[in-house]
């Protein structure tokens, strides 16, 4: 058990975290009001890379970049690279708010994979909690005739995928650093959102998005840093729950920036989604039957 001043340390940086997290999205979706979604994100890849090269750099980790050709870290770049692009799309057609609430769901898919190979073996009560988030999701998405949103569905479909890649880092040697494993999928992101640009029209990159991007990177490598330090010698079960006060930031930064007001419905589903996750949390600290344990990990 971690000391209670571990904990509020790691707290405050879970908070601080996705505080970054939340406004990085915002940027995005502010510069995808000029920028296509492959220039958007190639755009902001090469200001990642500098800033993830920086941290190769002064973490001392240069003496290991090679170990980023190992196959589970490419395959994990794949990965963070079909969130991204999928993600970003979504994220100029939908609240800030609802998207966010969807990627939540997250941690609940993994437990749903590791349950379906065999990874975890959870009782009823964890079980129910599932259900009642994945009925969360379907409440925000709506998935009606009258109500079809392919871009929520999209936004579901990268919280699967970015379920599959946390489920893939937890598989990476620790002999490989983070930073490494960073910048490996910051640069793969990159590669990809520039093959996409070769099928969009890039338009000019003197104007106020292009500042937008620069600041995503960094709030994006802020993040990274502080999320890695809010799992350090701290409590998993009490540090994770934290990680839904990006719904939270979202819902805020959405008001205040595009006057977005979640209706009924959408705050009842982003409800049952915090709670689901919150309740799955609790039981995973109070019955640790698993080996597998459910932690944040930062959006695209």
């Amino acid at each position: 058990m971690a000391s209670s001043a571990d904990n509020r340390r790691g707290i405050i940086a879970m908070l601080l975290a996705m505080l970054f997290f939340t406004c990085n999205d915002a940027l995005m979706k502010l510069a995808r009001e000029a920028f296509p979604v492959g220039q958007a994100l190639a755009m902001r890849a090469i200001f990642a890379v500098s800033i993830t090269l920086a941290l190769v750099w002064l973490s001392g980790d240069g003496r290991k970049i090679g170990e980023a050709l190992q196959p589970l870290v490419l395959l994990r770049g794949a990965l963070e690279a079909s969130v991204a692009l999928i993600f970003i799309w979504s994220l100029a057609m939908l609240p800030l708010g609802n998207i966010t609430a969807i990627l939540m769901a997250s941690p609940l898919i993994i437990l749903v994979i590791a349950v379906a190979s065999g990874i975890e073996k959870v009782g009823w009560r964890r079980s129910l909690a599932v259900l009642v988030g994945f009925a969360g999701v379907l409440v925000v998405i709506r998935p009606t005739p009258e109500h079809m949103n392919i871009a929520a569905m999209a936004a579901l479909a990268s919280s699967v995928l970015a379920a599959l890649r946390d489920l893939v880092t937890r598989g990476i040697g620790n002999h490989i650093p983070s930073t490494v494993i960073s910048l490996a999928a910051t640069m793969i992101v990159g590669l990809s959102a520039a093959g996409l640009g070769l099928f969009e029209s890039w338009v000019s990159i003197q104007r106020l998005e292009t500042v937008y991007l620069g600041g995503a990177a960094l709030l994006v490598a802020l993040g990274s840093l502080f999320i890695v330090n809010a799992f350090r010698r701290t409590d998993v079960g009490v540090i994770s729950g934290y990680r839904y006060s990006g719904v939270a930031f979202a819902v805020a930064i959405g008001y205040l920036v595009w006057g977005d007001i979640p209706d009924f419905w959408a705050m009842t589903g982003i409800a049952l989604i915090a709670g689901s996750g919150l309740y799955t949390l609790h039981r995973q600290r109070v019955r640790p039957d698993s080996k597998l344990k459910i932690e944040g990990a930062p959006p695209p």
